[in-house]
């Protein structure tokens, strides 16, 4: 028997929603006035060549001590002192915020809110990353119903509270939600939690995102 229809989908912003820093390195190049090809640095895309970044998977270090690194990397490149990893990010991203959404979230995030099922942001780090400003810019935003961001809340995932504070939103058990996040220790700590779970490969966006729709009946053409 299949399982019922899930009722919500609750999606991380940054790799999910948005392109990664590593996919757009041509885009930051250009808003930053460097070379093209000067950032090299490629995480998921080539691990073995990015230590730091094993680094982090390893969880020697956070998520957010890998940005930092690479924003202070970035700002001497242009010859200036970055002390803040959303440095990089906004000052990369602030001219035109719909060039690095995925055509793959905007399609899958109309469909499911099209069908009359709920939507939810749980992310650690939206407007500390992008600027207070950035979600407001982005109409695709509009179709959610909750947004929950430790940048305020000061729950990072994968504490319980995370996750238990977006269901609350939403009003949902956890079992109803499918959450996606490309972060396997975020996955784990939703599983725990209950909520059903697909671990976002940012290699492949589509195949993630119809593995998600597929939890509401939804298919891409």
């Amino acid at each position: 028997m299949k399982p019922p229809l899930a009722r919500a989908l609750v999606l991380d912003f940054g790799g999910v929603i948005s392109r990664t820093l590593f996919e757009t390195h041509n885009l930051t190049e250009q808003a930053l006035g460097l070379p093209p090809c000067t950032l090299k640095w490629l995480g998921p895309f080539a691990p073995d060549t990015d230590p730091l970044w094993a680094s982090m998977q390893r969880e020697d270090i956070s998520e957010r001590d890998y940005w930092l690194t690479r924003s202070r990397e970035v700002g001497r490149m242009l010859g200036e002192d970055w002390q803040a990893m959303e440095t990089l990010v906004q000052r990369a991203r602030g001219a035109d915020p719909a060039t690095v959404i995925r055509p793959e979230a905007d399609r899958a995030i109309r469909m499911v809110d099209d069908a009359g099922f709920k939507l939810a942001i749980l992310s650690n780090e939206l407007d500390l990353f992008y600027g207070a400003t950035f979600r407001h810019r982005l109409p695709i935003l509009q179709r959610f119903v909750a947004i929950v961001d430790a940048t305020h809340t000061g729950i990072l995932k994968p504490d319980p509270r995370a996750y238990e504070d977006v269901l609350d939103r939403l009003g949902l058990a956890a079992e109803d939600c499918v959450f996606v996040d490309d972060q396997r220790r975020n996955i784990v700590g939703a599983a725990a939690c209950s909520m059903r779970t697909v671990l976002f490969d940012v290699r492949n966006p589509r195949a993630s995102y119809g593995e998600a729709l597929r939890h509401f009946g939804l298919t891409f053409d």
